[in-house]
């Protein structure tokens, strides 16, 4: 059969709403290099790992509440758009400068020029919502360099802050986490939960369901304000916070995560393993953070680079293995996510290329047993977030949407074989399709092809007698330079809103049944196999 998924180059757009066909784009496409054929062996017969429906969800940076006017942007029709279509999902509203905030129910909403009518109900008239954006930019370089500084002003947040989020979590159908202030200390070094216990008094007036956290990067609390906490204390801490949850209706029972620390090194695996003896019973799930590579220091060979990509794998087993041995039936998440720290780097993380690190981060995090991964961030300040500065979608936002759309909780094996031995720049996980867009039984790949030359993938009888959805991401731009495009297309035609509340045909390239799938230059994928009747998906 020859190569007969060649048809799958790229869809352009037409004028006719209907089923599409695809057409082969040679000045796009390489001819497929047979050194890059690679065998698939799937096994529909059994769920590996189930990961929480929730599992792709999202951050908003707290650095957003620091002049509390830039809250406003939460009640952007177009923002909220996109949220609501990556719904189910946790929000996570904290970062560094939770750690600097203090709860003041009591200041005057109207110096704030800010109104009850406004709390994510009602739309800011469209010329404040521009003027809001406008200085958005402008001030998030100030948070950029107050990072690189690592010195951050005391800040001041009102029970609008607290309301503004919680709408939008509400009518985006997002489930809030709460990041409190780990850094309000008594004379002992130990918590002061005050300020905290105010919050949940008022939270709890308001009849907010939420969940919360406790501290950013405890590990960096030393280089941030002075103040050094080991992990036994930091336990204590949340022991203490889980006592005052207690005291409330609506939180004795709810969500309580931590501790956030930064991936394993040096003095973080030793707050890791004192938290884990002292505060483990008083948590729902345990969350670290990963980034790459440095945002100020990396490259475009880093991000396309499969050893690179490896090391997420390397420090998953490792907290996995210390989560079990203290804490056998606690979760893990990754509770803040992203390509590069430091605000993410500048003409990568918000560009195409980034999102081989996305998609093989959720691939391989569900795969290994990780129930959460929490994007940093949707909206804040840096450059790793799924929307620009005018709120609308970078290329990180439509794969998101993808995976939304296309792939279920259950996660099952996949083993990759090739003649030439493992070919790591392509990358493959396979999963029970979204039941609430597909048919029970159907499955769904997750691939992607580092490779500047096209790749064919070799199915198995067990799949390849029925039909197949395609759906390609590549950059809008052709070749290795192209991958820094902040544009992207799917099956050939570029993705772009048609308005604040209308997506674009998101729709995928139906194929006839194949043994072979082609995998473009520098591609993104997902292939639905809506017929495969696997039995781990029924």
């Amino acid at each position: 059969m020859k190569l007969v998924l060649l048809l799958l180059f790229f869809l352009r757009a037409h004028s006719d709403p209907g089923p599409r066909p695809l057409a082969l784009h040679t000045d796009r496409a390489q001819d497929p290099d047979p050194d890059l054929d690679m065998d698939l062996d799937l096994d529909l017969a059994a769920v590996r790992h189930r990961v929480d429906p929730r599992f792709l969800s999202v951050t908003i940076d707290a650095s957003l509440a620091e002049e509390e006017r830039f809250m406003l942007l939460l009640s952007s029709v177009k923002l909220q758009t996109l949220t609501k279509a990556l719904s189910p999902a946790f929000l996570r509203f904290g970062g560094t400068r939770q750690d600097f905030m203090k709860f003041e129910p009591q200041r005057n909403k109207q110096q704030l020029n800010v109104t009850a009518e406004s709390c994510g109900h009602t739309p800011p008239p469209w010329w404040l919502e521009e003027e809001l954006k406008r200085d958005w930019a402008k001030y998030q370089e100030i948070l950029i360099q107050e990072d690189l500084k690592a010195s951050y002003q005391r800040v001041q947040f009102t029970a609008s802050t607290v309301d503004q989020v919680y709408s939008f979590c509400s009518r985006c159908g997002l489930d809030l986490v709460f990041g409190l202030n780990a850094l309000l200390r008594t004379p002992n070094n130990t918590w002061d939960g005050a300020n905290a216990a105010a919050l949940l008094r008022y939270c709890q007036s308001r009849g907010y369901h939420m969940a919360w956290e406790l501290g950013n990067e405890p590990n960096s609390f030393k280089k941030k304000a002075g103040i050094s906490v080991d992990g036994e204390q930091l336990g204590l801490d949340f022991a203490h916070l889980r006592k005052i949850m207690s005291q409330f209706q609506l939180y004795g029972r709810a969500g309580l995560y931590g501790p956030d620390i930064s991936q394993l090194r040096d003095r973080r695996t030793n707050i890791l393993d004192g938290f884990l003896q002292t505060g483990a019973e008083s948590i729902n799930a345990v969350t670290w953070h990963h980034y790459y590579v440095n945002g100020r220091e990396t490259s475009l060979k880093d991000f396309l680079d499969p050893e690179v990509l490896d090391t997420l794998g390397e420090k998953i087993t490792e907290i996995l293995e210390k989560v079990k041995g203290a804490s056998p039936i606690r979760p893990v998440w990754l509770g803040e996510s992203s390509s590069a720290f430091g605000g993410g780097a500048p003409g990568l993380s918000d560009t195409f290329v980034a999102g081989f690190m996305w998609l093989d981060k959720l691939g391989l995090a569900a795969s290994m047993g990780v129930d959460v991964v929490m994007r940093q961030a949707l909206v804040g300040a840096g450059r790793y977030q799924l929307v620009d500065l005018n709120l609308d979608p970078l290329p990180d936002y439509w794969l998101s949407l993808l995976y939304k759309r296309l792939v279920g909780p259950e996660v099952l094996k996949v083993r990759v074989f090739s003649e030439f031995g493992q070919n790591k720049r392509i990358r493959v996980y396979l999963h029970c399709a979204n039941k609430k867009s597909s048919s029970s039984g159907a499955v769904v790949l997750l691939s992607m092809n580092l490779n500047e030359k096209s790749s064919i993938m070799l199915l198995p009888s067990s799949i390849s007698s029925g039909p197949v959805e395609a759906f390609i991401l590549q950059s809008d731009q052709p070749g290795e330079g192209g991958v820094c495009s902040r544009s992207v297309m799917l099956n050939g035609a570029v993705l772009k809103m048609v308005n604040d509340e209308t997506f674009p045909d998101l729709r995928g390239a139906r194929l006839p049944p194949t043994d072979r799938l082609l995998l473009p230059p520098f591609s993104l994928a997902f292939f639905l196999f809506p017929e495969a009747g696997a039995a781990a998906c029924s």
